[in-house]
């Protein structure tokens, strides 16, 4: 028979560092959740298209030649047709109002899946080109029909197109995500082993 000693103390240790490990788990979890979630944030607003001013064509201004009460020909500035279409609709506009609505909701937990909701609640509170208070992001997620010929003032020109294409900004972050997601979860938890067991 062969006789030896055997010293709970590391294996007590291991079950103490596996017990904080299951302890934490929740909290693990909703890092991994937040990670994802802004990685993800990241390459939506990266995709966003920011709007910019159209170039209306032709002068802003025409000058005039009036005469005036003295009987005097003097000339005038005044404003052209595109220069008020651009006044009246474009004047102080600053692009980028659906890139930066982008927001990340609450880490919501579903059975023993964990939902995080990426908002963009993009309205048009300081446009007077859409005109409604709803949200547009997904007409320029997915496109949207429009009626060619239709002028549109503040563009100063009619339709000529009846799809606009989407721009698929939600759409091609997922799956870009989707691929990167293992390999970005795999280090994590490589991470909190070493932590938990260093």
């Amino acid at each position: 028979m062969a006789g030896g000693s055997f010293n709970f103390r590391e294996l007590q240790k291991l079950q103490k560092q596996l017990e904080k490990l299951q302890r934490e788990q929740e909290t693990f979890i909703q890092e991994c959740a937040k990670e994802l979630a802004a990685r993800f944030l990241q390459k939506v607003v990266k995709r966003t298209p920011v709007g910019r001013a159209p170039k209306l064509n032709g002068p802003q201004t025409v000058k005039v030649k009036v005469r005036g009460a003295d009987g005097k020909i003097r000339t005038r500035s005044y404003l052209s047709k595109t220069g008020e279409i651009y006044q009246k609709y474009w004047s102080g506009y600053q692009g980028g109002n659906l890139r930066r609505s982008w927001t990340v909701g609450e880490i919501q937990k579903e059975g023993s899946l964990y939902k995080v909701e990426v908002i963009n609640d993009a309205s048009s509170n300081n446009s007077t080109l859409v005109g409604n208070n709803s949200s547009y992001a997904s007409y320029v997620e997915f496109g949207h029909r429009q009626k060619p010929g239709r002028y549109v003032p503040a563009l100063g020109k009619r339709l000529k197109s009846g799809w606009v294409p989407g721009q698929f900004m939600m759409t091609i972050s997922e799956e870009e995500l989707k691929a990167q997601a293992p390999a970005i979860l795999r280090k994590k938890i490589e991470e909190k082993l070493r932590e938990g067991f260093g």
